[in-house]
């Protein structure tokens, strides 16, 4: 049986080697820091010492996740991350059905392939370049948007101190950035529905909105749901990057974008303790695996073709 297994192995990878050679880089990198990195989860429940390692380092329990827990920021900072990544897939996903479904009705084909690589561009930018594209709209003295405030007669606003902006400043500039490449997924889903059931559709008499809402959308609810999914893994991880290109040390927008990424950076860079950042770490993997685990759990009871696993 064995030898079997391992005979048809030998023979898909022998006749798929380029695609497996392909892959090879990717299975690397998560083999290396995927599997061989789990032993460090040791040092969250230990009184980390570089010298003695993480076999020989003394295990202190929980108390390094109390320095999470027990601070007066925790909480906050938790439901900061919670809400940004809501919003961020929430918004997110809609704002790519929408115009997966618009670009998939236009009719100029030229038109609308220049218009999705000119989404698909800001992807590729880092939030460092987004930051200061930010700057020149938000800045106090001389930012667009207060130059526009000043000629229209209006008040103008100090932006980098007003924290009840930050969260629909950061989820629009999130939806600018990243809606390209979901947009680029669902339409290669659409591209793969039949269209013989459009035909049909047409033949029974469906105006294309009935054709959106009774074929488009429910083919696609499992591509939406698979990319929600794995999405929801990652919701107890703030965008580090992206909040701190673009907040920065700003302590008077930390009371709604702070999140616990930055935090747990602030901490380890003034009192530079691995073990305590690891313990924060494993805290936000585990509750990510258990609201996927739990979602997808209701999708599978809900619809079980759309479940991920």
């Amino acid at each position: 049986m064995n030898l079997s297994l391992m005979k048809r192995t030998f023979q898909e990878i022998r006749k798929n080697h380029i695609a497996y050679l392909l892959a090879l880089p990717a299975v690397i990198y998560t083999f290396i820091f995927g599997y061989l990195t789990l032993p460090y989860i040791l040092i969250s429940f230990q009184k980390f010492n570089y010298k003695l390692g993480i076999w020989k380092s003394p295990f202190i329990g929980l108390d390094n996740f109390e320095f999470f827990f027990m601070s007066d920021r925790a909480w906050q900072v938790t439901f900061n991350t919670i809400r940004l990544n809501f919003l961020f897939i929430v918004v997110g996903t809609a704002a790519a059905l929408l115009l997966a479904i618009l670009f998939n009705e236009l009719k100029g084909r030229r038109f609308s392939r220049i218009m999705q690589s000119t989404i698909l561009f800001p992807h590729f930018l880092s939030w460092v370049i987004v930051s200061y594209v930010l700057y020149s709209f938000f800045a106090s003295n001389y930012g667009l948007l207060n130059q526009t405030l000043d000629w229209l007669g209006l008040p103008q606003e100090n932006w980098y101190s007003e924290p009840r902006y930050w969260v629909s400043i950061l989820v629009s500039v999130n939806v600018w950035k990243e809606v390209g490449i979901s947009l680029v997924i669902y339409l290669a889903a659409i591209a793969g529905i039949d269209n013989s059931l459009y035909e049909a559709a047409t033949i029974d008499g469906a105006n294309r909105r009935q054709q959106i809402r009774y074929i488009t959308l429910p083919l696609l609810m499992p591509t939406v749901t698979i990319l929600s999914l794995l999405a929801l893994g990652k919701i107890m991880y703030g965008s580090f990057d992206m909040i701190y290109a673009i907040i920065k040390d700003n302590g008077l927008l930390y009371p709604t974008v702070d999140v616990i990424d930055t935090y747990v950076f602030r901490s380890l860079r003034t009192i530079g303790n691995p073990a305590q950042a690891m313990a924060v770490g494993l805290y936000q993997s585990i509750v990510g695996f258990i609201l996927v685990f739990g979602v997808n759990l209701i999708v599978r009871k809900v619809s079980p073709d759309n479940s991920l696993f």
